[in-house]
Parts: C-alpha cells; sequence; structure tokens
C-alpha cells in the first residue's frame, strides 16, 4: 500500500503546480496576461511631461501630508493615551468625503480638475501652518487637533475627484492604470518615509510642530506645480453636473457598484495598521512609537509594488484577489507573535493595496468614460475616504473592548467577501445583478 503511495505523494507538488499555473485557475483569479508587454508602472513618467510635474508635486505634497498624519496620531495618543481618541482624530479627518464628496464631483466638473485641486493644496497650506503655529505656541491639544482635522477634511474631499480627473487627463488611455497606481506610489511614499523622519525627530526632541509647518511648504510647492501645468496645458472643458450623477450611475451599472464596495473594503482593511499601530506595538512589549514602522512598512510595500512588472490585464477578478491577499496579510500583522513579522505583513499589505487601487480605479474610469468620470469619482471619494470614518471609529472602539487582535479580524473579513463569491457562488453574483455575466471583466 505505502509503495503505490510514494510515487502519487512525490507527484503531488507538481501536479498541484500545474493546477494554480492552468488557465482556468488563472482566469478565474483574475490573472490574465494582457499581451507580451511587461512593463513597470514608472514607464508612465516617460513622454508625459505634464504627468511628470504632476507627479513630482503630488510626491512633495503627499509626503508632508503624511507627516502631519503620523505627527496627529503620535499626538493624540500622547496627549490622552486612548485608542479611542486617535480614532476621533482620523474619524474628524475623514468624514467630509461622506457627507460632501457629491458636491466634490461637481466642483471639478464646473471649475476643472487642476485649477479645484490647486485651491485645495492652498486651503491645506493655510490650515497645515495655523496647526503649527498653535503648537509653537503651546496651545495644540485633543480638541484644536480634531479641528484642524476637520478642516483638512474638507480639502481633502475636493482635492479626490479632482485628482482623479487631473491623472485621467495628463495620460493617454491606455496608460491610466500605471498611472493611477503612481498617483498610489506617491500618495504612499511619503507614508513609507514620513513616520521614520518623525521618530527621528521624536528621538532628537525636535518639536511636532515643524511636521506642521513642513507639510504647509509642501502644499504650497505642489500648488506652484500645477499653476505651472495650467499655464501649458489647454483649458479643461467644464461641464455641470448634479450632486445625485454618481450615484445614479453606480446604481444603474452593478459592475461600478461593486468596484466602489470593493474601494471601501480595502480602507476598511487597512485601516488597523494607523490606528491600531501604537496598541499593537504596546502589547508587543514596544514603546507606541514603533506604529510609526508599521506605517512606514505599509507605505514601503506600495512603493515596492510599483516596481513589479505588470502582465495582467485589470478586471475586478484581479481586484478581489489582490483583496483576499491584504485581508490575509491583515490577519498576520494582527495576530503577528513578534514585531518584525507585523512589520513583514504590514509590506506585503501595502503590496496588495497597489494592486487592488490602481485595478479597481482604471476599471471604473474605463466603465464611466470621460463624461462621466467626475461624478463617478466623486463617489469613489466617498467609497475610499468616505468609509475611512466609519473603520477608524470602529478600531477605536472595538479596540479599546475587545483588543487590537480580533477587531483587526473584524475589518480584514469584508475583504474576503469578494473572492469568495466570485469563486464559489459565481451563479449568485450573476443573478443578484443585472449586468450579464459576460459583460464582467474576466469572466
Amino acid at each position: 500500500m505505502l509503495s503505490r503511495l510514494a510515487p502519487r505523494v512525490r507527484e503531488a507538488p507538481t501536479q498541484i503546480a500545474a493546477f494554480v499555473g492552468s488557465g482556468l485557475v488563472r482566469e478565474k483569479f483574475g490573472i490574465k496576461r494582457a499581451g507580451h508587454i511587461r512593463r513597470t508602472a514608472w514607464h508612465v513618467l516617460r513622454g508625459n511631461s505634464g504627468f511628470r510635474s504632476y507627479f513630482v508635486g503630488s510626491v512633495t505634497s503627499d509626503f508632508g501630508t503624511w507627516l502631519q498624519n503620523s505627527a496627529q496620531v503620535l499626538l493624540a495618543y500622547q496627549l490622552a493615551h486612548s485608542v479611542l481618541t486617535v480614532g476621533m482624530v482620523m474619524f474628524a479627518q475623514f468624514t467630509s468625503p461622506l457627507v460632501l464628496g457629491p458636491w466634490a464631483g461637481v466642483a471639478a466638473d464646473k471649475f476643472g480638475g487642476r485649477r479645484t485641486l490647486l485651491a485645495t493644496q492652498l486651503i491645506s497650506a493655510a490650515a497645515a501652518a495655523t496647526l503649527a503655529g498653535l503648537d509653537f505656541a503651546g496651545l495644540l491639544n485633543a480638541w484644536v487637533l480634531v479641528a484642524g482635522a476637520i478642516i483638512s477634511g474638507l480639502a481633502f474631499t475636493f482635492a479626490l475627484p479632482a485628482r482623479n480627473v487631473t491623472v485621467q487627463r495628463l495620460v493617454p488611455p491606455d496608460q491610466l492604470s500605471a498611472a493611477y497606481a503612481m498617483d498610489s506610489v506617491s500618495y504612499n511614499l511619503g507614508r513609507a518615509l514620513a513616520p521614520v523622519l518623525l521618530m527621528a525627530m521624536d528621538l532628537l526632541g525636535i518639536s511636532f510642530a515643524w511636521a506642521f509647518a513642513a507639510n504647509a511648504v509642501s502644499f504650497v510647492a505642489f500648488a506652484w506645480i500645477l499653476w505651472l501645468v495650467n499655464m501649458r496645458a489647454e483649458a479643461e472643458p467644464q461641464r455641470r453636473s448634479r450632486v445625485r450623477d454618481g450615484f445614479r450611475i453606480a446604481c444603474n451599472d452593478n459592475r461600478i457598484l461593486v468596484l466602489l464596495l470593493m474601494v471601501a473594503a480595502v480602507t476598511v482593511a487597512d485601516d488597523p495598521i494607523l490606528v491600531l499601530g501604537p496598541a499593537l506595538a504596546k502589547q508587543l512589549h514596544a514603546s507606541p512609537t514603533w506604529s510609526g514602522w508599521f506605517i512606514a512598512a505599509l507605505g514601503a510595500g506600495t512603493v515596492c509594488g510599483s516596481f513589479r512588472r505588470s502582465k495582467y490585464q485589470p478586471s475586478i477578478r484581479l481586484a478581489a484577489t489582490a483583496l483576499a491577499a491584504l485581508a490575509l496579510c491583515m490577519l498576520i500583522f494582527v495576530f503577528g507573535p513578534a514585531l518584525w513579522i507585523s512589520v513583514a505583513a504590514a509590506l506585503g499589505a501595502g503590496v496588495s493595496c497597489l494592486v487592488a487601487n490602481s485595478v479597481t480605479r482604471a476599471v471604473l474610469a474605463e466603465y464611466a468614460g470621460p463624461q462621466q468620470a467626475a461624478a463617478v469619482m466623486a463617489v469613489w471619494a466617498i467609497a475610499w475616504a468616505g468609509s475611512k470614518p466609519f473603520a477608524s471609529l470602529v478600531d477605536g472602539v472595538l479596540g479599546s473592548c475587545i483588543g487590537p487582535q480580533w477587531t483587526g479580524l473584524i475589518l480584514a473579513a469584508p475583504a474576503l467577501i469578494p473572492i469568495t463569491m466570485i469563486v464559489l457562488l459565481p451563479k449568485l453574483v450573476v443573478w443578484l445583478g443585472r449586468t450579464p455575466a459576460a459583460a464582467w471583466p474576466g469572466s
């Protein structure tokens, strides 16, 4: 008996590898090859001078933003010694997209993406400069942080759809997925580097007020670059849209609705790294300042993922696969028995976030088309940033009650739903929607 089973046991790994590499499995998980060209997302910077200038400005601005965000998290925790206070600050910063997101899309249509984005940078610079002044004067407390987060969130709300529309108009359609990936790289490059700099400032006894001041300067720099891009670019078309347009489009196209739900799942799943980081570090017998390494690892993972040579066709299935990978990384992050395991898991989560975000944005833009881009991306802003306050509040409340591990499990669970339905219940997915299965990417 054993002698007959031995050859089968030896052949099992080869058979499993062949099955996983088969076309059926690749199609099921959306990892279908998109031709023979394999390029990194960085190729979009070549030959697109307008986008290259935009990218330099966004990297500068996003670095300052994450420097301030990291300072807010650590200050809130130091002032109140409470995860709930950290959650309240993050809730205040990301509530605006949920309430004002549709109006942000209307503004991007009416005034143009670049002009709207320019205005938001100047407002954000003024808010950051005010926080810096109050911190230098010793007047900064948790409630002032919340007020500053609300103002910054208002500007952030109107910047999001304007940013999406600006990127879409700076590159040709076949490079849109790469451009959105680089926009995510810009955001996460700051998330990777800023917390490390902030921890160095803390060790050297440098006031966090300088982080707010640096953020104000970064916003001014991005505004100046946007002004130069505006001077060289053609005038943007101005359209009249209504607040409810994005919701109407999403309700009439189930593919867009599913993608928006997946965008929200990305935000919910990766939120524990930011909010639960200080408490998790403390539970692993390290200083709460160690949470900066978790945030840095998440951002570094996104940047590292941008150097991966893209060879797969963007699709809902691919986004669902990336979401599932994100959920698994987050479970390892919160249940890891050592700091280095949690840092490595945060790094993997960053790679998964890059793929999920860039794929969902590219497919959304494809389905919406140029005429409906601002309206759909306004709803995207609600799904991406509007879900953040609820995730942060749930993180803060549950983290205080049941601990960071089980809280992380609860927030990671929704990210596993799309791939579960696609793999196990494909007929149910089609039956629930009004879009034929043939219209689904990757199906």
